[in-house]
């Protein structure tokens, strides 16, 4: 039996990366799926590669409230409810604490968190209603500061608390809160990272060949959605990570520091 058939599912972020292999997923096993993104030119392309399926793109900026607002006013229009909402859409950094402009700091806590918290608030009754599910896609940088992403690191710390406090006030309602943590994945979020002047880098350090894939990472969460789970860390390095700042956190910042710096510089 399939528990996603005619289910109502709310993808913010759904153009490129994890949010489109989770949109193109969901559509795949009979779900109706919304989904979001800034740039309509690249929500386009989904609609009409699935124009059979039900499936609704809207452009929308979820760091402003209004435009969150009238997402998920225009889902319920058109599907006239939502069963699992997945706060996907999110922004990342490359700067240090030292030359980051606090616009930037302030782009990517837009984003990331307060994106997560309009989606959330304004599909709450649906989802409570239906017994549904909310996902927050966080990051290890939510259990571990990393070095040069301080701005994205405290995003995902506010994300985590966050869905931590409304998952505990929503313990006995039947509702399921999750967040989930990738480590490294291969996708758009470090082309599209933000650097100290607040503007997209639009390449990336890091070896994309060696991390796990969207699709991928879309196939766990959505084996985790199915099974209602609290929390979700992905990949060794990212479990290894979550583990080593727990128990041995001054030994975690020197590793830290060591993968992420070369010759005293910031190098990934």
């Amino acid at each position: 039996m399939n528990p996603f058939e005619n289910k109502v599912i709310v993808v913010t972020g759904g153009s490129d990366g994890i949010g489109k292999e989770l949109v193109e997923s969901f559509l795949q096993m009979g779900a109706k799926v919304a989904t979001c993104g800034r740039n309509y030119d690249k929500l386009y392309p989904l609609q009409s590669a699935y124009s059979g399926k039900p499936l609704m793109i809207y452009a929308a900026d979820i760091s402003k409230e209004q435009e969150a607002n009238n997402f998920i006013d225009s889902v319920i229009k058109t599907f006239g409810t939502i069963d699992i909402l997945i706060n996907n859409a999110g922004i990342s950094m490359r700067a240090t604490v030292e030359d980051v402009s606090l616009d930037a700091l302030r782009k990517v806590m837009d984003i990331n968190f307060w994106g997560t918290v309009y989606c959330t608030k304004f599909s709450l009754p649906y989802i409570i209603e239906n017994k549904g599910t909310i996902v927050g896609v966080s990051s290890i940088a939510g259990y571990r500061g990393l070095p040069g992403r301080s701005g994205y690191s405290a995003s995902k710390f506010a994300v985590n608390g966050w869905l931590e406090a409304l998952r505990t006030e929503l313990l006995d309602s039947g509702t399921n809160v999750m967040w989930v943590c990738p480590g490294f994945t291969a996708s758009n979020i470090r082309n599209a990272a933000l650097n100290n002047k607040g503007e997209s880098f639009g390449e990336t350090s890091m070896d994309e060949g060696k991390m796990m894939s969207a699709s991928e990472c879309a196939v766990h969460i959505i084996k985790a959605i199915e099974k209602r789970k609290r929390t979700l860390v992905l990949t060794f390095t990212g479990k290894r990570a979550v583990f080593m700042n727990k128990y041995f956190p001054k030994l975690a910042d020197r590793l830290t520091r060591n993968f992420f710096y070369k010759d005293g510089k910031l190098a990934k």
